[in-house]
């Protein structure tokens, strides 16, 4: 063998040694999600938007393992600790405070960015907003705290009607102050609301007939992740029991259902992926306190309105950030 010729090999074999290496070295992150990669979809694109700003693309010079529940949340605590074990340089939990809280329990030293619509302090995800102790920090909007105000829209879209009712996931952490807050809203509107309970799919035919039994004037999702990644289904329910509902997420009237309001997932879900690659860079979960996401938005879908015989008031309309024609 020439001379060139071991040069060439040694040259090809330090290659082959290298280049695993440097894939191998690329941080990694640990995404856990609760439902499937379909469900997620829009949520992933903003999230993968917010951190192509921080300066990381999948793939290119950050990788993402992922975790799927499929809408099984008993199985998150299991699939959190799977990526813990990995030892991922930090874990993503978006999509409601069960992730979050399975993310939590999986590990006290690496970073966890959560995303969820309740209070992460009520919930004892964190101590503080402002200077959040530990490895936690993450993104919350204000989906679950306006349940009560979709009420009130209802009862605006419905004048005169006094009894509606509300869906509950017993399942979900923020159910009780949900609750609360959407009696104390019924009391302060002057409104009767029957509490119908729904935790899987299954059971949504039974809650749309119960409602649409007991002549509610509209049916009020409470803020859940369970319900919104559901929207399709729930719309299609919606329009053939005649009862028109309100939920959290856009996607809702989007599938054909009559209305949302809620806080904008698009922009929460972009702030996980920032933080992620701010940590990734050497930002510490201390140093990054809680965001609050205050942009609320309401979406109209005219052509259910028209299939419930129902028209919207032009203050409504005229507050409304989307309106689907």
């Amino acid at each position: 063998m020439t001379r060139r010729e071991v040069i060439a090999l040694g040259g090809s074999v330090l290659a082959s040694w290298t280049l695993p290496s440097h894939a191998q070295s690329l941080p990694v992150i640990g995404y856990l999600g609760s439902e499937t990669p379909d469900r997620y979809a829009s949520r992933l694109a903003a999230f993968r938007a917010g951190l192509a700003e921080a300066g990381y693309a999948e793939g290119r010079n950050v990788d993402v393992e992922y975790r799927w529940a499929e809408g099984q949340y008993r199985r998150l605590p299991e699939l959190a600790r799977e990526l813990a074990e990995r030892q991922v340089s930090v874990i993503v939990a978006p999509g409601g405070a069960e992730v979050a809280l399975a993310a939590k329990s999986a590990t006290s030293t690496i970073p966890v960015v959560f995303e969820m619509g309740g209070d992460p302090i009520a919930l004892g995800v964190v101590d503080s907003l402002s200077r959040p102790a530990g490895n936690l920090t993450g993104v919350s909007s204000l989906s679950v705290e306006v349940s009560r105000k979709r009420l009130e829209f209802m009862g605006e879209l419905r004048p005169g009607i006094k009894l509606f009712a509300a869906a509950i996931n017993p399942a979900s952490p923020t159910a009780n102050s949900q609750l609360r807050n959407l009696l104390m809203a019924a009391t302060s509107l002057g409104l009767e609301l029957r509490i119908l309970e729904a935790s899987t799919e299954p059971e949504f035919g039974a809650m749309f007939a119960a409602a649409a039994q007991m002549r509610a004037g509209g049916l009020i999702f409470s803020s859940d992740p369970y319900f919104a990644y559901r929207s399709p289904q729930l719309a299609v329910l919606a329009i053939a029991h005649a009862m028109p509902a309100i939920t959290q997420s856009r996607d809702f009237p989007i599938a054909g259902g009559l209305m949302s309001y809620g806080g904008d997932f698009e922009q929460s879900h972009r702030h996980t992926g920032i933080y992620a690659g701010r940590i990734i860079k050497g930002a510490k979960p201390s140093e990054l306190p809680v965001q609050r996401v205050t942009k609320v938005e309401m979406c109209i879908n005219l052509k259910a309105a028209k299939a419930l015989d129902l028209s919207f008031p032009p203050s409504l309309l005229s507050s409304a950030d989307l309106v689907i024609e």
